[in-house]
């Protein structure tokens, strides 16, 4: 019998009826006690009630032993460099389309928009989530490609405030990502993982409420047909709709509309342009709303 949630008694069976809907959870630890110190005997065992009562009210830690299916979700750290990046810091006040209309004012290909990298976890497509760091790339390759296997593991070394890019060749249907990365990323407080392939473990990954954007879910790992053979090197998107390089530290900003990479020498111009933008974009939607044609404004406040 899975493990009823927090508060929630609603897989007890029938025959103890005043068990299935507590006035109160202190209610439902008096009614379970008592059971106890009578002995009566139902159909549900000593260690289901020991478990209704300890999952219905966690204060009254009445076994320790009694495990969880889930991982308990944790609030997710500030999305920090150590020590703080300004550009970072800058970038945090901008959404990934405000960062595409810099690049594209900056003739950057298409905006540095990743196609086809969407938010999974901490929620699907959902949410306020935003990540925002330098690219710490990692290189995936067939198994039977010459190149020789990294000597380490990857996750290892990934340094606090990164975001994790993950590169795996196209078409690949094994993922090459999965929970334990996360729970290992999160200790190295890494700000979030862009999985160019697919992921796994999605469950686990939102419970550790670890933000991921990928192209989709698998169950395979991927040692049976990949290998890491770099880190911290130039990677191609995997798609053919671009041809785009995602470099060691540019930035890389994800929220609900995307993947944006900005590269690392285009920062400093980029971010004047995001601000003058948001700031006529907010006086045309206030005009706009007046009555204003959107011609008329895009002509007073763009131009």
């Amino acid at each position: 019998m899975p493990d009823p949630g927090p508060g929630s008694v609603s897989s007890v069976p029938s025959a103890i009826p005043t068990l299935t809907r507590p006035r109160s959870n202190h209610m439902l630890l008096r009614h379970t006690i008592t059971l106890l110190m009578r002995g009566i005997k139902t159909s549900i065992t000593t260690h289901s009630i020991l478990r209704i009562a300890y999952f219905a009210n966690p204060a009254h830690n009445l076994s320790p032993h009694i495990p969880r299916v889930h991982r308990q979700p944790r609030l997710f750290r500030t999305m920090t460099p150590s020590p703080s990046d300004p550009i970072v810091e800058a970038l945090k006040e901008y959404t990934t389309c405000d960062v595409s209309d810099a690049l594209c004012k900056l003739k950057f290909p298409n905006g540095g928009f990743l196609s086809g990298l969407t938010m999974w976890s901490p929620q699907r497509q959902d949410g306020p989530t935003k990540i925002v760091g330098p690219a710490y790339t990692v290189k995936y390759q067939p198994k039977d490609d010459p190149a020789p296997k990294h000597p380490t593991h990857y996750i290892d070394s990934v340094p606090a405030g990164a975001v994790i890019f993950v590169s795996c060749p196209p078409k690949t249907p094994n993922a090459c990502y999965g929970g334990l990365m996360s729970t290992r990323a999160i200790a190295s407080k890494a700000v979030g993982s862009v999985i160019d392939g697919r992921l796994r473990d999605l469950q686990e990954q939102r419970d550790l409420n670890y933000p991921i954007f990928a192209r989709d879910v698998g169950t395979a790992p991927p040692q049976e047909i990949l290998k890491v053979t770099a880190v911290n090197v130039p990677v191609k998107l995997q798609t053919d709709e671009q041809d785009i390089i995602i470099n060691p530290g540019d930035y890389l900003i994800g929220d609900l509309n995307g993947v944006v990479v900005l590269p690392r020498e285009l920062a400093e111009k980029a971010l004047p342009l995001m601000a003058a933008q948001v700031a006529a974009d907010s006086k045309m939607a206030v005009e706009i709303e007046k009555g204003m044609t959107f011609s008329e404004a895009s002509k007073r406040f763009r131009s």
